[in-house]
């Protein structure tokens, strides 16, 4: 090739290059461009604001308020969280905090009792269910917001604090001064539904979820006298939580199968942050018939574990169409102590399933039976909101391109203290539950070849 042609030729691949570059550097600088205009508009805004608007404006509450419209501008579940907000969600996840163990409901205007938690200092001084809070240090609780409440009954541990009450049937109000302690709040309960059947009710998934999870099946084994002959796991009303916990919980059923024992996989917005959580070599429980309970409340974290246990075909999902968010949030501390809950990944079950604004799919359908006519509120379910999903959300994300308090069946009247007139009462009230019993004890017939 002739140096003439050598360099027309090098001049075309040069001037070919830089064509394919320009859009590339123009699209960015547009991108840049557009940003920079509308930190302008947003700086221009405020500053009309400041200046023009009817009141003067207090600038924190602005820049709060600016803060939370881009958060709900992204998804339903990304917010900003003021310090007061971040701490007390922090308290929450993590299950323990000072104060005196009430829990508490706010009935117009009134804060109420709902219950002391059992082995608490409200407990032991004998507060009880449907007292009314009237003052706290002196204070009157009337119309005030409960979390305001809340804040002034918690505290550090050994410190006091003095609650009037006004009781029916208490002719004068009685004053109870209690002294804080640490209060641990239990994310589940377990019971023996009858010999061999155990029950786990997990209402959200805490810092502890897994430990006390763990603790629980050994004692309904313990008081079976030996193995499980079953158990029903009951995720109803679950609204999530931790999934580092929720893992915790599948691991306990999951050993190696589908892709290797995977339980969960996280996927962002780069392929370098995908994550899958497999399921760990180590104790597990023995291989009994299982089911698991869900409904439109089952969100998050305990779609999770339905999923998990549904694509390893260890456990029978029953119940209804589960809620549908299938988006990991993660927690940033701002510099401040504000934070900000972020929508960062979409989770897959097993199988690569993604179940954002769709949800978990019951293996057996089964609806709540509703009460007869006038025993239940309207827009009511057993005492709780009508089901809405994540696909009702507004501003809810999409599908990926390739995912009231809980339905715990409610401690029955006390009818003597036969604990089988209890267990009988509780599936009477409780359709789904029942239903689920029965699919267990069916297993187990054809086991152990009980057909005839």
């Amino acid at each position: 090739m002739s140096k003439k042609v050598f360099a027309i030729s090098a001049a075309v691949s040069t001037l070919l290059a830089l064509l394919f570059l320009v859009p590339m550097l123009d699209k960015e600088e547009r991108a840049r461009r557009s940003e920079a205009e509308y930190l302008g508009m947003f700086e221009e805004v405020v500053q009309i604001v400041k200046e023009s608007y009817v009141d003067k404006v207090d600038d924190k509450k602005l820049m709060a308020g600016a803060i939370n419209g881009m958060m709900a501008a992204l998804d339903p579940h990304s917010s900003y969280l003021p310090a007061s907000d971040f701490s007390e969600m922090k308290v929450h996840i993590a299950g323990a905090f000072g104060g005196v163990g009430i829990e508490l409901d706010m009935q117009n205007g009134r804060l109420m009792v709902n219950a002391p938690i059992e082995d608490t200092p409200a407990y032991r001084a004998g507060i009880m269910a449907g007292d009314h809070i009237w003052k706290i240090d002196g204070k009157p609780t009337r119309d005030l917001a409960i979390n305001e409440c809340v804040s002034r009954m918690r505290g550090t541990p050994g410190t006091s604090v003095a609650l009037t009450i006004l009781r029916e049937g208490s002719a004068t109000p009685l004053t109870f001064r209690l002294v804080r302690a640490v209060i641990k709040t239990k994310s589940l309960k377990g019971r023996l539904l009858e010999p061999g059947y155990g029950y786990v009710r997990i209402a959200e998934f805490q810092e502890r979820t897994g430990e006390d999870f763990e603790r629980a099946l050994k004692t309904l084994a313990a008081d079976n006298g030996k193995q499980l002959s079953g158990l029903i796991l009951d995720l109803r009303f679950n609204p999530g939580g931790l999934v580092d916990q929720a893992y915790r919980v599948a691991d306990r059923f999951i050993g190696e199968g589908l892709s290797d024992g995977v339980i969960v996989t996280t996927k962002g917005r780069e392929p370098s942050s995908e994550r899958s959580l497999t399921a760990l070599i180590g104790e597990k429980e023995p291989n009994y018939p299982m089911v698991v309970l869900v409904n439109g409340g089952s969100a998050s974290a305990s779609e999770i574990v339905a999923g998990a246990l549904q694509d390893h075909k260890r456990a029978v999902i029953m119940g209804t169409q589960s809620f549908g968010k299938g988006s990991v949030q993660s927690i940033m501390t701002l510099d401040n102590g504000d934070g900000l809950k972020l929508t960062t990944a979409r989770y897959y079950t097993p199988s690569g399933r993604s179940i954002q604004a769709k949800g978990i799919t019951p293996d057996i359908v089964v609806e709540f039976a509703s009460k007869p006519a006038g025993t239940r509120d309207k827009g009511k379910e057993n005492g709780h909101e009508l089901e809405i999903r994540e696909q009702d959300l507004e501003g809810h994300m999409d599908q990926a391109p390739q995912p009231p308090r809980p339905l715990l069946p409610a401690a029955p009247k006390q009818k003597g203290s036969a604990k089988e007139l209890k267990e009988q009462e509780l599936l009477k009230d409780d359709n789904q539950l029942a239903r689920a019993l029965d699919l267990l004890k069916g297993v187990n017939v054809l086991k152990t070849g009980g057909m005839r």
